[in-house]
Protein backbone atom coordinates (compact mmCIF):
# COMPACT_ATOMS: atom_id res chain seq x y z
CA UNK A 1 0.00 0.00 0.00
CA UNK A 2 3.04 2.27 0.03
CA UNK A 3 1.94 3.39 3.80
CA UNK A 4 5.26 3.94 6.54
CA UNK A 5 5.04 2.76 10.13
CA UNK A 6 7.88 4.22 12.16
CA UNK A 7 9.29 1.75 14.38
CA UNK A 8 11.09 4.01 16.72
CA UNK A 9 10.98 7.32 17.90
CA UNK A 10 13.12 7.99 19.97
CA UNK A 11 16.40 8.31 17.22
CA UNK A 12 18.92 11.49 17.59
CA UNK A 13 22.13 12.33 17.07
CA UNK A 14 23.32 9.83 19.96
CA UNK A 15 20.86 6.85 19.53
CA UNK A 16 21.20 5.23 16.53
CA UNK A 17 18.56 2.63 15.41
CA UNK A 18 18.84 -0.27 12.75
CA UNK A 19 22.19 1.33 11.39
CA UNK A 20 25.71 2.14 12.89
CA UNK A 21 28.21 4.65 13.77
CA UNK A 22 31.50 5.13 12.40
CA UNK A 23 33.63 2.62 13.61
CA UNK A 24 31.02 -0.29 14.00
CA UNK A 25 30.75 0.16 10.26
CA UNK A 26 34.23 0.32 8.97
CA UNK A 27 35.26 -2.55 11.23
CA UNK A 28 32.47 -4.54 12.10
CA UNK A 29 31.63 -4.44 7.73
CA UNK A 30 27.78 -3.49 9.52
CA UNK A 31 25.53 -1.35 7.60
CA UNK A 32 22.15 -2.57 7.67
CA UNK A 33 21.30 -2.81 11.43
CA UNK A 34 17.93 -4.72 11.12
CA UNK A 35 16.69 -8.41 10.66
CA UNK A 36 13.67 -9.44 9.58
CA UNK A 37 11.98 -12.72 11.18
CA UNK A 38 11.71 -15.63 8.75
CA UNK A 39 7.68 -15.71 9.09
CA UNK A 40 7.77 -12.03 8.69
CA UNK A 41 5.95 -10.31 11.43
CA UNK A 42 8.49 -8.84 13.67
CA UNK A 43 12.42 -7.41 12.96
CA UNK A 44 15.40 -7.37 15.45
CA UNK A 45 17.78 -4.40 15.06
CA UNK A 46 20.72 -2.53 16.86
CA UNK A 47 20.25 0.03 18.89
CA UNK A 48 23.53 1.96 19.77
CA UNK A 49 24.04 4.77 22.12
CA UNK A 50 27.27 7.12 21.31
CA UNK A 51 26.47 9.46 24.08
CA UNK A 52 30.39 10.27 25.84
CA UNK A 53 32.22 9.05 22.18
CA UNK A 54 34.20 11.94 21.35
CA UNK A 55 33.68 14.02 17.96
CA UNK A 56 36.67 13.75 16.02
CA UNK A 57 36.31 17.57 13.69
CA UNK A 58 37.03 17.71 10.09
CA UNK A 59 38.07 20.75 9.08
CA UNK A 60 36.56 22.16 5.71
CA UNK A 61 38.95 25.14 4.68
CA UNK A 62 37.78 25.54 0.79
CA UNK A 63 33.91 25.04 0.14
CA UNK A 64 32.82 27.77 1.27
CA UNK A 65 34.50 31.63 2.40
CA UNK A 66 34.44 30.42 5.98
CA UNK A 67 36.01 27.09 6.98
CA UNK A 68 33.49 24.96 9.05
CA UNK A 69 33.45 21.52 10.88
CA UNK A 70 32.76 18.40 10.43
CA UNK A 71 31.73 16.54 13.67
CA UNK A 72 32.33 12.24 13.08
CA UNK A 73 31.76 10.39 16.50
CA UNK A 74 35.00 8.28 16.39
CA UNK A 75 36.70 6.07 19.34
CA UNK A 76 40.46 6.38 19.42
CA UNK A 77 41.70 3.50 20.99
CA UNK A 78 41.38 2.87 24.17
CA UNK A 79 38.73 5.70 24.86
CA UNK A 80 34.73 5.00 25.05
CA UNK A 81 32.70 2.86 22.82
CA UNK A 82 29.16 3.23 21.88
CA UNK A 83 27.06 0.95 23.81
CA UNK A 84 24.85 -1.18 21.90
CA UNK A 85 21.73 -3.44 22.61
CA UNK A 86 19.92 -5.57 20.65
CA UNK A 87 15.57 -5.32 20.53
CA UNK A 88 12.89 -6.87 18.56
CA UNK A 89 9.57 -4.90 17.32
CA UNK A 90 6.71 -5.91 15.87
CA UNK A 91 7.02 -5.05 11.56
CA UNK A 92 3.13 -3.57 12.24
CA UNK A 93 4.49 -1.31 15.33
CA UNK A 94 4.78 -1.60 19.09
CA UNK A 95 7.23 -1.82 21.92
CA UNK A 96 10.48 -3.01 21.50
CA UNK A 97 11.51 -5.84 23.50
CA UNK A 98 15.22 -5.93 24.88
CA UNK A 99 17.63 -8.61 24.67
CA UNK A 100 19.21 -8.89 28.18
CA UNK A 101 22.76 -9.78 27.49
CA UNK A 102 25.15 -9.44 30.45
CA UNK A 103 28.02 -7.01 30.65
CA UNK A 104 28.91 -3.73 30.22
CA UNK A 105 27.70 -2.79 26.47
CA UNK A 106 30.31 0.25 26.62
CA UNK A 107 33.32 -2.55 26.57
CA UNK A 108 31.68 -5.23 24.54
CA UNK A 109 30.50 -5.72 20.70
CA UNK A 110 27.28 -7.20 19.27
CA UNK A 111 29.18 -8.21 16.22
CA UNK A 112 26.62 -10.31 14.15
CA UNK A 113 23.29 -11.25 14.79
CA UNK A 114 20.34 -12.71 13.11
CA UNK A 115 17.69 -14.98 13.28
CA UNK A 116 18.43 -18.67 14.38
CA UNK A 117 17.02 -20.72 11.30
CA UNK A 118 13.15 -20.00 13.46
CA UNK A 119 10.90 -16.85 14.18
CA UNK A 120 10.92 -17.66 18.32
CA UNK A 121 15.27 -16.96 18.47
CA UNK A 122 17.95 -15.02 17.28
CA UNK A 123 22.05 -15.96 17.31
CA UNK A 124 24.55 -13.43 18.37
CA UNK A 125 28.16 -13.02 18.46
CA UNK A 126 29.12 -11.22 21.48
CA UNK A 127 32.87 -10.16 22.12
CA UNK A 128 34.51 -8.66 24.67
CA UNK A 129 36.52 -5.42 24.04
CA UNK A 130 39.75 -7.09 23.66
CA UNK A 131 38.00 -9.33 21.06
CA UNK A 132 39.61 -12.06 22.18
CA UNK A 133 36.39 -13.98 23.30
CA UNK A 134 33.42 -14.53 20.90
CA UNK A 135 30.30 -16.15 23.23
CA UNK A 136 27.43 -17.67 20.96
CA UNK A 137 24.04 -16.52 22.63
CA UNK A 138 20.43 -17.66 21.52
CA UNK A 139 18.06 -15.13 22.14
CA UNK A 140 14.32 -15.63 23.12
CA UNK A 141 12.55 -13.41 21.00
CA UNK A 142 9.59 -13.39 23.14
CA UNK A 143 10.52 -13.48 26.58
CA UNK A 144 14.28 -11.28 25.77
CA UNK A 145 16.34 -14.06 27.63
CA UNK A 146 19.77 -15.23 26.47
CA UNK A 147 21.82 -18.20 26.82
CA UNK A 148 25.45 -18.96 25.56
CA UNK A 149 25.68 -21.84 23.93
CA UNK A 150 28.80 -22.15 22.58
CA UNK A 151 32.61 -19.86 23.77
CA UNK A 152 35.58 -19.78 21.31
CA UNK A 153 38.48 -17.98 22.76
CA UNK A 154 42.12 -17.04 21.40
CA UNK A 155 45.70 -16.02 23.35
CA UNK A 156 45.60 -12.98 20.55
CA UNK A 157 42.58 -12.07 18.48
CA UNK A 158 39.20 -13.91 17.19
CA UNK A 159 37.62 -12.66 13.79
CA UNK A 160 34.24 -12.28 13.53
CA UNK A 161 32.56 -15.46 11.75
CA UNK A 162 30.74 -14.75 8.59
CA UNK A 163 29.90 -18.52 7.67
CA UNK A 164 27.73 -19.15 10.77
CA UNK A 165 24.79 -21.30 8.33
CA UNK A 166 22.16 -23.53 9.87
CA UNK A 167 22.10 -27.44 9.07
CA UNK A 168 19.11 -30.05 9.87
CA UNK A 169 16.74 -27.65 10.44
CA UNK A 170 18.73 -25.67 12.51
CA UNK A 171 19.61 -28.68 14.88
CA UNK A 172 23.15 -27.44 13.93
CA UNK A 173 25.60 -24.70 13.16
CA UNK A 174 28.74 -24.40 11.34
CA UNK A 175 31.54 -21.92 12.84
CA UNK A 176 34.71 -21.57 11.34
CA UNK A 177 37.70 -20.90 14.44
CA UNK A 178 41.38 -21.20 14.26
CA UNK A 179 41.25 -23.01 17.74
CA UNK A 180 43.07 -25.92 16.34
CA UNK A 181 46.51 -23.85 14.98
CA UNK A 182 44.58 -23.70 11.50
CA UNK A 183 40.94 -21.86 10.34
CA UNK A 184 38.72 -24.92 9.71
CA UNK A 185 35.21 -25.17 9.41
CA UNK A 186 33.01 -26.99 12.51
CA UNK A 187 29.55 -28.14 12.96
CA UNK A 188 28.52 -27.32 16.13
CA UNK A 189 25.25 -28.47 18.08
CA UNK A 190 22.50 -26.24 18.70
CA UNK A 191 22.65 -26.88 22.22
CA UNK A 192 26.56 -26.42 22.34
CA UNK A 193 27.27 -29.98 23.47
CA UNK A 194 29.11 -31.07 20.71
CA UNK A 195 31.59 -29.59 17.92
CA UNK A 196 33.42 -31.26 15.16
CA UNK A 197 35.42 -30.53 12.53
CA UNK A 198 34.17 -30.70 9.02
CA UNK A 199 37.79 -29.42 6.81
CA UNK A 200 41.03 -31.14 6.54
CA UNK A 201 43.56 -30.24 9.62
CA UNK A 202 46.15 -28.25 9.07
CA UNK A 203 44.39 -26.43 6.22
CA UNK A 204 43.25 -22.90 5.93
CA UNK A 205 40.05 -22.20 4.71
CA UNK A 206 39.59 -18.96 3.42
CA UNK A 207 35.55 -18.82 3.62
CA UNK A 208 32.20 -21.38 3.11
CA UNK A 209 30.86 -20.55 -0.32
CA UNK A 210 27.94 -23.03 0.40
CA UNK A 211 26.39 -25.76 2.18
CA UNK A 212 24.32 -28.34 -0.03
CA UNK A 213 22.65 -30.33 2.59
CA UNK A 214 20.82 -32.22 0.21
CA UNK A 215 23.98 -33.54 -1.84
CA UNK A 216 25.88 -33.81 1.23
CA UNK A 217 28.61 -31.16 0.55
CA UNK A 218 30.13 -28.26 1.89
CA UNK A 219 32.31 -25.32 -0.78
CA UNK A 220 34.74 -23.65 0.85
CA UNK A 221 38.03 -21.61 -0.68
CA UNK A 222 41.67 -22.11 0.18
CA UNK A 223 44.63 -22.51 -1.02
CA UNK A 224 46.78 -25.38 1.16
CA UNK A 225 50.35 -25.14 -1.11
CA UNK A 226 50.37 -21.95 -2.17
CA UNK A 227 49.50 -18.51 -0.48
CA UNK A 228 48.98 -16.39 -3.12
CA UNK A 229 46.22 -18.35 -4.65
CA UNK A 230 42.40 -19.25 -4.17
CA UNK A 231 40.55 -22.10 -5.11
CA UNK A 232 37.35 -24.00 -5.05
CA UNK A 233 37.19 -27.32 -2.44
CA UNK A 234 34.51 -28.91 -1.41
CA UNK A 235 34.17 -31.65 1.99
CA UNK A 236 31.62 -34.50 2.28
CA UNK A 237 29.21 -33.50 5.20
CA UNK A 238 29.59 -36.61 7.04
CA UNK A 239 33.33 -35.45 8.92
CA UNK A 240 35.35 -37.49 6.93
CA UNK A 241 37.55 -34.72 6.09
CA UNK A 242 38.00 -36.13 2.48
CA UNK A 243 38.52 -32.78 0.48
CA UNK A 244 38.25 -32.81 -3.38
CA UNK A 245 39.46 -29.39 -5.42
CA UNK A 246 37.50 -28.38 -8.11
CA UNK A 247 39.33 -25.80 -9.56
CA UNK A 248 40.99 -27.15 -12.14
CA UNK A 249 44.90 -27.34 -11.17
CA UNK A 250 46.18 -25.85 -14.60
CA UNK A 251 43.59 -22.29 -13.59
CA UNK A 252 46.33 -21.00 -11.04
CA UNK A 253 45.21 -16.91 -10.32
CA UNK A 254 42.47 -16.33 -8.04
CA UNK A 255 39.35 -18.23 -8.27
CA UNK A 256 36.19 -16.95 -6.55
CA UNK A 257 32.69 -18.22 -7.26
CA UNK A 258 28.85 -17.83 -6.60
CA UNK A 259 27.62 -21.31 -6.57
CA UNK A 260 23.45 -22.20 -7.10
CA UNK A 261 21.93 -23.47 -4.23
CA UNK A 262 22.19 -26.92 -5.34
CA UNK A 263 25.96 -26.43 -6.13
CA UNK A 264 25.14 -27.74 -9.72
CA UNK A 265 26.49 -24.32 -11.41
CA UNK A 266 28.56 -21.38 -9.88
CA UNK A 267 29.77 -18.08 -11.83
CA UNK A 268 33.50 -18.44 -11.89
CA UNK A 269 35.34 -15.11 -11.88
CA UNK A 270 39.33 -15.75 -12.37
CA UNK A 271 42.26 -13.12 -12.66
CA UNK A 272 46.14 -13.60 -12.61
CA UNK A 273 48.53 -10.84 -11.31
CA UNK A 274 48.42 -9.09 -15.16
CA UNK A 275 45.07 -10.95 -16.39
CA UNK A 276 41.95 -8.95 -15.76
CA UNK A 277 39.05 -10.86 -14.13
CA UNK A 278 37.07 -13.40 -16.99
CA UNK A 279 33.64 -14.29 -15.74
CA UNK A 280 32.13 -18.21 -16.48
CA UNK A 281 29.07 -20.29 -15.47
CA UNK A 282 30.55 -23.53 -15.16
CA UNK A 283 28.99 -26.82 -14.06
CA UNK A 284 29.71 -28.38 -11.24
CA UNK A 285 31.49 -30.65 -9.99
CA UNK A 286 33.55 -31.52 -13.54
CA UNK A 287 33.75 -27.34 -13.99
CA UNK A 288 33.06 -27.30 -17.45
CA UNK A 289 32.77 -23.89 -19.10
CA UNK A 290 29.00 -23.57 -20.39
CA UNK A 291 29.62 -20.21 -21.22
CA UNK A 292 32.12 -17.05 -21.18
CA UNK A 293 30.11 -14.09 -19.74
CA UNK A 294 32.94 -11.66 -19.38
CA UNK A 295 36.20 -11.71 -20.99
CA UNK A 296 37.66 -8.07 -20.11
CA UNK A 297 39.21 -8.11 -24.09
CA UNK A 298 39.64 -4.71 -24.57
CA UNK A 299 41.97 -4.37 -21.85
CA UNK A 300 43.50 -7.51 -22.57
CA UNK A 301 44.22 -5.84 -25.78
CA UNK A 302 45.99 -2.49 -24.50
CA UNK A 303 48.20 -4.48 -22.46
CA UNK A 304 49.03 -6.44 -24.27
CA UNK A 305 50.07 -3.64 -27.03
CA UNK A 306 52.64 -2.61 -24.57
CA UNK A 307 56.34 -3.80 -23.68
CA UNK A 308 56.35 -6.78 -22.59
CA UNK A 309 57.30 -7.18 -18.90
CA UNK A 310 58.34 -10.08 -17.08
CA UNK A 311 56.63 -10.73 -13.67
CA UNK A 312 57.66 -13.75 -11.27
CA UNK A 313 56.20 -14.95 -7.93
CA UNK A 314 59.50 -16.12 -5.69
CA UNK A 315 59.99 -16.99 -2.22
CA UNK A 316 62.32 -15.51 0.85
CA UNK A 317 64.28 -17.32 3.05
CA UNK A 318 64.65 -14.66 5.80
CA UNK A 319 66.08 -17.29 8.25
CA UNK A 320 65.01 -19.24 11.29
CA UNK A 321 62.29 -20.75 9.57
CA UNK A 322 60.89 -17.73 7.91
CA UNK A 323 60.09 -17.60 4.63
CA UNK A 324 58.63 -14.87 2.92
CA UNK A 325 56.31 -14.62 -0.49
CA UNK A 326 57.27 -12.07 -3.02
CA UNK A 327 56.86 -11.23 -6.34
CA UNK A 328 58.84 -9.21 -8.96
CA UNK A 329 58.42 -7.17 -12.20
CA UNK A 330 61.46 -6.49 -14.35
CA UNK A 331 61.82 -3.75 -17.14
CA UNK A 332 61.41 -4.53 -20.97
CA UNK A 333 64.52 -4.09 -21.72
CA UNK A 334 65.55 -6.11 -18.64
CA UNK A 335 69.68 -6.82 -18.56
CA UNK A 336 71.00 -8.90 -15.49
CA UNK A 337 74.22 -8.12 -15.85
CA UNK A 338 73.27 -4.40 -14.23
CA UNK A 339 72.40 -3.08 -11.52
CA UNK A 340 68.53 -1.44 -11.28
CA UNK A 341 66.67 0.75 -8.39
CA UNK A 342 64.04 -1.35 -6.52
CA UNK A 343 60.70 -0.09 -5.24
CA UNK A 344 58.81 -2.27 -2.97
CA UNK A 345 55.22 -1.80 -2.26
CA UNK A 346 54.01 -2.83 1.19
CA UNK A 347 50.81 -3.50 3.26
CA UNK A 348 51.87 -5.87 5.65
CA UNK A 349 49.18 -5.45 8.29
CA UNK A 350 46.13 -7.66 9.61
CA UNK A 351 43.71 -6.63 7.37
CA UNK A 352 45.40 -7.88 3.66
CA UNK A 353 48.14 -9.19 1.28
CA UNK A 354 50.18 -7.62 -1.19
CA UNK A 355 51.66 -10.97 -2.65
CA UNK A 356 48.79 -12.15 -4.30
CA UNK A 357 48.28 -13.91 -7.88
CA UNK A 358 45.21 -11.08 -8.82
CA UNK A 359 44.85 -9.02 -11.15
CA UNK A 360 45.08 -5.58 -8.98
CA UNK A 361 43.60 -3.40 -11.92
CA UNK A 362 45.18 0.37 -11.57
CA UNK A 363 48.16 -0.16 -9.14
CA UNK A 364 49.20 -2.63 -11.23
CA UNK A 365 49.21 -0.73 -14.27
CA UNK A 366 51.07 2.26 -12.53
CA UNK A 367 53.92 -0.45 -11.25
CA UNK A 368 53.68 -1.82 -14.73
CA UNK A 369 54.44 2.29 -15.88
CA UNK A 370 57.55 2.42 -13.77
CA UNK A 371 59.13 -0.84 -14.90
CA UNK A 372 59.14 0.52 -17.97
CA UNK A 373 60.96 3.93 -16.77
CA UNK A 374 63.85 1.57 -15.90
CA UNK A 375 62.37 0.00 -12.26
CA UNK A 376 62.32 -3.29 -10.99
CA UNK A 377 59.01 -3.40 -8.70
CA UNK A 378 58.45 -5.51 -5.77
CA UNK A 379 56.35 -6.81 -2.48
CA UNK A 380 57.19 -8.92 0.25
CA UNK A 381 54.07 -9.98 2.67
CA UNK A 382 55.74 -10.21 6.11
CA UNK A 383 54.27 -12.59 9.10
CA UNK A 384 51.05 -10.81 10.55
CA UNK A 385 49.38 -10.90 6.92
CA UNK A 386 46.13 -12.84 6.79
CA UNK A 387 47.70 -15.23 4.43
CA UNK A 388 46.58 -19.13 4.45
CA UNK A 389 49.78 -20.36 6.27
CA UNK A 390 48.55 -20.82 9.63
CA UNK A 391 47.39 -19.10 13.15
CA UNK A 392 51.01 -18.43 14.16
CA UNK A 393 51.83 -16.68 11.24
CA UNK A 394 49.07 -14.50 11.63
CA UNK A 395 48.63 -14.05 14.67
CA UNK A 396 52.74 -13.40 15.58
CA UNK A 397 52.01 -9.73 15.66
CA UNK A 398 49.77 -9.30 18.37
CA UNK A 399 50.44 -7.07 20.53
CA UNK A 400 53.54 -5.51 18.20
CA UNK A 401 51.69 -4.52 15.10
CA UNK A 402 55.11 -2.43 13.30
CA UNK A 403 57.42 -3.54 15.14
CA UNK A 404 57.82 -7.56 13.68
CA UNK A 405 56.46 -6.29 10.06
CA UNK A 406 58.85 -4.01 9.73
CA UNK A 407 61.67 -6.03 10.60
CA UNK A 408 60.31 -8.99 8.27
CA UNK A 409 60.77 -6.36 5.42
CA UNK A 410 63.91 -5.32 5.61
CA UNK A 411 65.02 -8.77 6.62
CA UNK A 412 63.87 -9.99 3.39
CA UNK A 413 64.84 -6.68 1.63
CA UNK A 414 68.71 -7.61 2.47
CA UNK A 415 68.38 -11.04 1.69
CA UNK A 416 66.93 -10.03 -2.02
CA UNK A 417 70.25 -8.11 -2.00
CA UNK A 418 72.53 -10.95 -1.54
CA UNK A 419 70.39 -13.25 -3.32
CA UNK A 420 69.71 -10.89 -6.81
CA UNK A 421 73.40 -9.41 -8.09
CA UNK A 422 70.98 -7.39 -10.21
CA UNK A 423 69.45 -5.33 -7.27
CA UNK A 424 71.22 -2.27 -6.32
CA UNK A 425 71.92 -1.74 -3.11
CA UNK A 426 71.87 2.15 -3.07
CA UNK A 427 68.98 2.45 -4.76
CA UNK A 428 66.05 1.00 -2.61
CA UNK A 429 62.41 2.77 -2.16
CA UNK A 430 59.55 1.60 -0.69
CA UNK A 431 55.94 2.82 -0.93
CA UNK A 432 52.49 1.85 0.57
CA UNK A 433 48.72 3.36 1.58
CA UNK A 434 47.40 3.18 4.67
CA UNK A 435 48.57 0.71 6.47
CA UNK A 436 51.44 0.33 3.91
CA UNK A 437 51.84 4.16 4.84
CA UNK A 438 52.21 3.48 8.36
CA UNK A 439 55.01 0.27 7.26
CA UNK A 440 56.77 3.07 4.85
CA UNK A 441 57.62 5.19 7.77
CA UNK A 442 58.55 2.11 9.89
CA UNK A 443 60.75 0.98 7.28
CA UNK A 444 62.09 4.42 6.30
CA UNK A 445 62.82 5.32 9.85
CA UNK A 446 64.17 2.46 11.66
CA UNK A 447 66.44 0.73 8.69
CA UNK A 448 67.81 3.65 7.25
CA UNK A 449 70.63 1.52 6.53
CA UNK A 450 68.34 -0.39 4.03
CA UNK A 451 66.19 2.03 2.47
CA UNK A 452 67.22 5.06 0.73
CA UNK A 453 63.60 6.50 0.30
CA UNK A 454 59.84 6.18 0.96
CA UNK A 455 56.56 7.53 -0.18
CA UNK A 456 53.82 6.95 2.87
CA UNK A 457 50.32 7.94 1.71
CA UNK A 458 47.74 8.49 4.31
CA UNK A 459 49.39 6.53 6.77
CA UNK A 460 49.26 6.03 10.96
CA UNK A 461 52.15 7.57 12.10
CA UNK A 462 51.09 6.93 15.99
CA UNK A 463 48.64 4.03 16.43
CA UNK A 464 46.89 5.44 19.60
CA UNK A 465 44.76 7.85 17.21
CA UNK A 466 43.55 4.93 15.36
CA UNK A 467 39.75 3.70 16.25
CA UNK A 468 39.35 1.23 19.10
CA UNK A 469 38.24 -1.89 16.93
CA UNK A 470 40.85 -1.95 14.69
CA UNK A 471 43.59 -1.03 16.61
CA UNK A 472 42.65 -2.73 20.06
CA UNK A 473 42.02 -6.05 18.12
CA UNK A 474 45.78 -6.28 17.56
CA UNK A 475 47.58 -4.10 20.08
CA UNK A 476 45.10 -4.46 23.24
CA UNK A 477 44.12 -1.66 25.10
CA UNK A 478 46.41 1.34 24.90
CA UNK A 479 46.44 1.55 28.64
CA UNK A 480 47.48 -1.56 29.02
CA UNK A 481 50.24 -1.72 25.77
CA UNK A 482 51.55 1.28 25.80
CA UNK A 483 55.01 -0.01 25.24
CA UNK A 484 53.71 -2.09 22.98
CA UNK A 485 51.84 0.87 21.22
CA UNK A 486 54.94 3.37 21.28
CA UNK A 487 57.36 0.70 20.26
CA UNK A 488 55.01 0.20 17.03
CA UNK A 489 54.47 3.59 15.68
CA UNK A 490 56.67 4.94 13.43
CA UNK A 491 56.58 8.63 14.73
CA UNK A 492 58.77 6.96 17.44
CA UNK A 493 61.84 7.02 15.40
CA UNK A 494 61.27 9.75 13.59
CA UNK A 495 64.78 11.25 14.67
CA UNK A 496 66.43 8.39 12.77
CA UNK A 497 64.69 9.56 9.25
CA UNK A 498 67.86 9.81 6.87
CA UNK A 499 66.43 9.10 3.51
CA UNK A 500 63.83 11.32 1.08
CA UNK A 501 60.51 11.04 2.38
CA UNK A 502 57.45 11.95 0.64
CA UNK A 503 54.63 12.22 3.19
CA UNK A 504 51.28 12.23 1.36
CA UNK A 505 47.43 13.14 3.23
CA UNK A 506 43.89 14.17 2.67
CA UNK A 507 42.39 16.76 4.76
CA UNK A 508 38.95 15.36 4.96
CA UNK A 509 40.39 11.38 5.97
CA UNK A 510 37.67 10.21 8.17
CA UNK A 511 39.42 7.29 8.61
CA UNK A 512 42.95 7.87 9.26
CA UNK A 513 43.06 11.19 10.66
CA UNK A 514 44.90 13.82 9.35
CA UNK A 515 46.03 15.02 12.73
CA UNK A 516 48.21 11.87 12.81
CA UNK A 517 50.50 13.45 9.76
CA UNK A 518 50.60 16.85 11.02
CA UNK A 519 52.14 14.76 14.45
CA UNK A 520 54.58 13.43 12.59
CA UNK A 521 55.57 16.70 10.79
CA UNK A 522 55.99 18.62 14.25
CA UNK A 523 57.97 15.52 15.25
CA UNK A 524 60.18 15.49 12.02
CA UNK A 525 60.68 19.50 12.43
CA UNK A 526 61.74 19.31 16.29
CA UNK A 527 64.43 17.05 14.85
CA UNK A 528 65.69 19.11 12.33
CA UNK A 529 64.46 16.53 9.39
CA UNK A 530 63.75 17.70 5.96
CA UNK A 531 60.77 15.59 3.94
CA UNK A 532 58.43 16.58 1.10
CA UNK A 533 54.55 16.50 1.85
CA UNK A 534 51.30 16.92 -0.14
CA UNK A 535 47.60 17.62 1.57
CA UNK A 536 44.99 17.23 -0.52
CA UNK A 537 42.39 19.80 0.57
CA UNK A 538 38.81 17.45 1.95
CA UNK A 539 39.58 14.25 0.29
CA UNK A 540 38.55 11.18 1.95
CA UNK A 541 41.13 8.51 2.82
CA UNK A 542 41.26 6.82 -0.74
CA UNK A 543 42.47 10.48 -2.06
CA UNK A 544 40.07 10.39 -5.36
CA UNK A 545 37.55 13.42 -4.92
CA UNK A 546 38.13 15.87 -7.32
CA UNK A 547 38.76 16.37 -11.23
CA UNK A 548 42.11 14.95 -11.45
CA UNK A 549 42.56 13.92 -8.31
CA UNK A 550 43.87 10.59 -8.97
CA UNK A 551 46.43 11.15 -11.74
CA UNK A 552 47.74 13.87 -9.78
CA UNK A 553 48.48 11.68 -6.76
CA UNK A 554 50.11 9.31 -9.22
CA UNK A 555 52.02 11.81 -11.10
CA UNK A 556 53.32 13.25 -7.76
CA UNK A 557 54.72 9.85 -6.47
CA UNK A 558 55.92 9.25 -10.20
CA UNK A 559 58.20 12.71 -10.08
CA UNK A 560 59.29 12.13 -6.50
CA UNK A 561 60.35 8.79 -7.33
CA UNK A 562 62.27 9.87 -10.32
CA UNK A 563 63.78 12.80 -8.44
CA UNK A 564 65.03 10.69 -5.47
CA UNK A 565 65.69 6.94 -6.66
CA UNK A 566 67.38 7.50 -10.18
CA UNK A 567 65.90 5.46 -12.79
CA UNK A 568 67.75 2.49 -15.41
CA UNK A 569 70.02 -0.27 -14.83
CA UNK A 570 73.91 1.10 -14.13
CA UNK A 571 77.15 -1.19 -14.96
CA UNK A 572 78.30 -2.86 -11.59
CA UNK A 573 80.94 -1.40 -10.63
CA UNK A 574 79.52 2.24 -11.41
CA UNK A 575 78.80 4.03 -8.15
CA UNK A 576 75.72 6.02 -7.93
Amino acid sequence: TGQITALTSDGSTTIINGTFDWVYEEEFGLRDGFRWSPDGATIAYWQLDAEGVRDFLLINNTDSLYSYTIPIQYPKAGTMNSSARLGVVPAAGGPTRWFEIEGDPRNTYIARMDWAASSNEVVIQHLNRLQNTNRVLFGDATAGTVRTVFTDTDSAWLDVVDDLEWLDGGARFTWVSDRDGWRRAYVIARDGSAIRPLTPPETDILSIQLIDEAGGWLYYIASPDNPTERYLYRVPLDGSLQAEMLTPRDAPGWNSYRLAPDGQWAFHTVSRFDSPPVVELVELPSHRVVRTLVQNERIRQRIASLSPVAQEFFRVDIGNGVILDAWMMTPPDFDPALKYPVLFYVYGEPAGQTVVDRWSGSRFLWHRLLTEQGYVVMSLDNRGTPAPRGRDWRKIMYGEIGTISSADQAAGVRQIIDQYPFVDAERIGIWGWSGGGSQTLNALFRYPDVYRMGMAVAPVPDQRYYDTIYQERYMGLPQENAEGYRLGSPITYADQLEGDLLVVHGTGDDNVHYQGTEALINELVRHGKQFTMMAYPNRSHGIFEGRGTTRHVYGLLTRFLEEHLPAGGRARNVSP
